[in-house]
């Protein structure tokens, strides 16, 4: 399991003035379908690099701003984390910023596949553009 905490951690500080999260769970229903988990498969090394290569993006864009992210891997219920993105900035206007690029670079970029497991059967999800 995530802890929120922890991830918030790294990112905090005396500079920071806004401290953003996102935090995905895992919900009952998707695409039409009563969902009963989810299975999350990923590439460990290539997943951990490329979810820092978009903190150190992030701090490019946005001086003075920190991004942490971590995202599971397995079996995960309804209800339970499956990603954290914490992004601290001096300004809430950049931590905002810097939050949502960090989860929607992810979902583009970074090795992780999802199974979704319905009622009416299983499949992979594909929701890179």
């Amino acid at each position: 399991p995530i802890d929120v905490g922890k991830v918030v951690a790294r990112v905090s500080g005396p500079g920071m003035g806004g401290i953003v999260t996102f935090i995905g769970t895992v919900r009952n229903r998707a695409r039409g379908r009563d969902i009963r988990h989810l299975e999350h498969e990923s590439y460990p090394q290539m997943a951990e690099r490329e979810m820092e290569r978009i903190a150190d993006d992030a701090a490019e864009r946005w001086p003075g701003t920190r991004v942490a992210i971590a995202h599971r891997a397995g079996h995960l219920e309804i209800g339970e984390i499956a990603v954290v993105v914490a992004a601290a900035a001096p300004h809430r206007a950049e931590a905002f910023e810097a939050c949502r690029y960090a989860i929607d670079t992810l979902k583009e970029t970074v090795p992780i596949w999802k199974k979704e497991v319905a009622t009416d059967g299983e499949y992979w999800v594909d929701d890179r553009p």
